[in-house]
């Protein structure tokens, strides 16, 4: 069975309202902020997270009560589901996050094309 956290950083964050985020927030809890080791890209109008031992990334930790169908459609929002073909702008990838009470394992859309030319955003908060 998948894992029950998801990591988000960029527009499934509640604070930017876009329409998966809206119904990302009916069908997962909010656990707390959290941050994992990383930079973050900006790739257009949404961020791209790679993972990294310099820098730290912000953002929302997520219980899944139903994480099969739910990694399911984000898997095709993030266009990284076996529907799309190779080779995808992300991944969904197992990375330890910390929390305040400590770190958990969650998964993560990692950003999976090169980063040559992207503006690095440096205080790695895209709410910010």
């Amino acid at each position: 069975m998948p894992a029950q956290l998801l990591f988000v950083y960029g527009t499934l964050r509640p604070a930017f309202g876009r329409p998966m985020a809206l119904w990302f927030g009916t069908v997962a809890r909010h656990k707390g902020k959290g941050s994992a080791k990383g930079a973050l890209y900006r790739i257009a109008d949404y961020p791209g997270f790679v993972p990294g031992p310099n820098d730290v990334v912000a953002g929302d930790v997520f219980g899944l009560p139903d994480p099969t169908p739910v990694l399911a459609k984000l898997d095709i929002y993030e266009e990284c589901s076996p529907d799309f073909p190779p080779p995808h702008e992300y991944r969904r990838e197992m990375l330890a996050v910390d929390m305040p009470d400590g770190p958990v394992q969650a998964w993560v859309y990692v950003y999976a094309r090169p980063t040559d030319g992207l503006e690095r955003l440096g205080n790695g908060d895209l709410s910010a």
